[in-house]
């Protein structure tokens, strides 16, 4: 009897792993099945740098999902600039922080003033485009989500630490993964490891001050793809003969972006002890200004013109500018686009037709090689792409048969 356990014991491994294995031939069926769409991007994936995660969701009877994973070209070590997709955790980390500081008088609403005291850093002290006149973690954090505002993401690392951010990535086990600079304020090595003092008002009163900060650790990843191209231009806008070297930037695999995804919405997949520390009005927060357009907001308010309303939604949409979207659907995401990569983490949802599904993905097109030069072919390679792998996907779930229709209603937000 004992042997015949331990064989049903390893034969219950053995099947439970091969479950669990992300399935590597639908995409490249349903991709191939629309060769006008996709043929240029299938015959050159390495060219492209082409990743795509696809996560179907079932739920059962009681409205618990469940995932199951398709992936293409997947690979976590092979190296691409995640751009402003970094950004997400950067928010979520900057609630659980203020959630476990705990202080009294202390709330993401609070007037939050930054200082400097190293070289480079700048001050902030109000943000017109607030209602208040005044910067709060809260304004910056709709921002973030909104546009993708770089200041704002910025202050968001500055009061969180570059130390503390790397350690929450590792304590939610997003391994392949890395946060070491800010964004469109030329970080240098030193200047990327200090972080501004802050301090926190509630009515004109101090509640919480910090320091500055210092972080003197590595982070070190094994990736392969950090020298890219054959030459770029450096910050002063000299021909460099040489490969890019993305070595010491940001990381983001498209992997742990998912994993992120799926623990932000929906929290009750997963045990309490690997949940972010959020409180619902957090959720409501980030699910509100993930999904809302740049044309449905007050404050901030923005131009039209410069921010559509699918400005942010690559994957379904594309950008185009005369695009409008379809009043069943909503998509929350987190979005980037530098050095020819776009890339999109999105969770798709059609309330009409009771669909829902997470679609990850990136594409690069940088035809010369060379980088930094602001010549890359997003208009002609990268947008159509993300639009048309959407719309692909969206249209095999329309077909797809559920056993249980989901119940959404935790995802119909106020705008």
């Amino acid at each position: 009897m004992t042997r015949f356990y331990i064989v049903c014991f390893l034969l219950c491994i053995t099947l439970n792993g091969l479950a669990q294995q992300t399935d590597t031939l639908l995409l490249e069926k349903l991709l191939r099945s629309k060769p006008k769409l996709f043929s240029g991007i299938l015959n050159h994936p390495q060219k492209n740098q082409v990743q795509i995660l696809y996560t179907q969701i079932d739920r059962d009877k009681s409205n618990i999902p469940h995932f199951r994973t398709f992936s293409y070209n997947l690979d976590d070590l092979h190296y691409f600039f995640p751009a402003s997709t970094v950004k997400l955790p950067t928010v979520i980390f900057a609630l659980e922080k203020m959630n476990e500081l705990n202080v009294a008088g202390l709330t993401k609403q609070s007037t939050m003033i930054t200082g400097a005291d190293f070289a480079k850093q700048t001050m902030v002290d109000h943000d017109s485009s607030s209602t208040s006149g005044l910067p709060s973690l809260e304004h910056y954090i709709k921002k973030i989500l909104l546009v993708s505002d770089n200041d704002a993401y910025n202050r968001l690392y500055e009061f969180i630490g570059r130390e503390e951010i790397n350690e929450r990535l590792q304590k939610h086990k997003l391994t392949t993964s890395r946060i070491l600079n800010r964004y469109a304020v030329r970080d240098t090595e030193e200047t990327s490891r200090h972080t501004n003092p802050v301090t926190f008002y509630q009515n004109g009163q101090s509640v919480y001050t910090q320091a500055g900060q210092f972080d003197p650790k590595n982070y070190p990843l094994n990736l392969s793809n950090t020298l890219m191209g054959k030459a770029y231009m450096d910050s002063s806008d000299r021909y460099v003969e040489r490969p890019f070297n993305m070595a010491n930037k940001n990381a983001f695999s498209l992997t742990d972006q998912q994993s992120v995804m799926k623990k932000l919405l929906f929290p009750e997949a997963f045990p309490a002890s690997e949940r972010f520390h959020l409180k619902e009005d957090d959720y409501r927060l980030i699910y509100t200004y993930m999904s809302k357009y740049p044309t449905e907001s007050d404050y901030p308010h923005y131009d039209s013109g410069e921010f559509w309303p699918v400005y942010a939604k690559f994957l379904f949409y594309g950008a185009d500018k005369a695009t409008v979207p379809k009043p069943n659907v909503r998509i929350f995401n987190k979005y980037g686009d530098s050095y020819g990569f776009i890339i999109d983490n999105a969770y798709i949802v059609d309330f009409e037709n009771k669909v829902e599904f997470m679609l990850s993905a990136v594409v690069q097109s940088n035809e010369d090689g060379v980088f930094n030069d602001d010549k890359y072919e997003y208009k002609e390679v990268c947008y159509p792409f993300m639009k048309n792998l959407g719309q692909v996907i969206y249209q095999f779930e329309l077909s797809r048969k559920r056993k249980y229709l989901p119940d959404l209603s935790k995802f119909i937000m106020k705008y």
